[in-house]
């Protein structure tokens, strides 16, 4: 796997890898202030301040399950992409290898929060059991690091935080979601002509059935909207359908791309940017 570029943002940089056999993916390593993880407490998720905190804060490595992707939403340039094939679990460890090397300084285990996002190149339950093969890895690659760096006297740390995002594809297995591991839907608006419209895949729950799913995570299910229109986002749909004991609401920003461009969507709802 090697590096073809990169592309730097205040709080972090997303790279572009190629695989052995020529495939490309996307990789991303971020970081954020420790105070903006409790965005429910704080019903929002806006910087205090110009200071965006470091890899010891919140460290986040955002990595492809897949080389493309075949969902086809109407705001991602991913599907652009002509070939699309799963990624084996081994590929998804190297993405966090690639990022951890960049920072040996540096022990994960010790930052405050350690996060694996599954949420950059393809459907994660399109390819779930590579998926849940490679965060078992990482667990091991990340506790057997830790483990070797440790000082006499000091205290294992053996969490990281495993977050999957998926659109809710049929016939899922959530069952053995729990624990360090978090679900994320992302819907995108609760008007379901449009989402269907977004996210043209048409083996995908509906907002009825996604409703139902119940998970054992130490954190609630997330349901991100990254919303093209002010009316996708409706309260009462969402007080109707998703249990708050249950489920955490995110909106998102749109990223401008030439996909998202093409379809008139331009920059969305949320108007924000960290680029330097």
């Amino acid at each position: 796997m090697k590096e073809i570029k990169h592309k730097k943002f205040a709080n972090g940089v997303v790279y572009a890898l190629e695989t052995d056999d020529g495939y490309p993916i996307e990789v991303t390593d971020t970081f954020l202030p420790y105070y903006t993880k409790d965005a429910i407490g704080k019903k929002q998720n806006a910087l205090r301040s110009n200071n965006i905190g470091d890899r010891t804060e919140r460290w986040m490595i955002g990595v492809s399950t897949m080389s493309g992707c075949p969902v086809g939403c109407k705001f991602c340039a991913t599907g652009k992409l002509k070939r699309c094939r799963n990624l084996r679990y081994e590929e998804i460890v190297q993405q966090v290898k690639f990022i951890l090397d960049k920072h040996p300084e540096i022990d994960p285990a010790k930052s405050k929060e350690f996060k694996i996002n599954y949420t950059r190149m393809g459907e994660p339950f399109l390819n779930i059991d590579e998926v849940r093969m490679a965060g078992a890895s990482i667990d091991i690659l990340i506790n057997g690091q830790h483990l070797a760096k440790l000082e006499a006297g000091e205290k294992p740390n053996h969490f990281v935080h495993h977050y999957i995002s998926t659109i809710g594809v049929k016939g899922s297995d959530f069952r053995w979601i729990g624990g360090n591991v978090t679900l994320q839907f992302s819907i995108h608006s609760f008007k379901e002509d449009y989402r269907n419209w977004l996210i043209p895949y048409k083996h995908k729950m509906t907002l009825e059935e996604m409703a139902s799913v119940r998970t054992n995570s130490n954190l609630k299910t997330t349901l991100n909207l990254t919303l093209a229109r002010k009316e996708d986002f409706d309260v009462e749909e969402l007080k109707r359908l998703f249990d708050p004991k249950h489920f955490f609401i995110k909106l998102s920003p749109i990223n401008p791309n030439d996909v998202s461009e093409d379809n008139k969507m331009g920059a969305g709802v949320i108007e924000q940017s960290n680029l330097i």
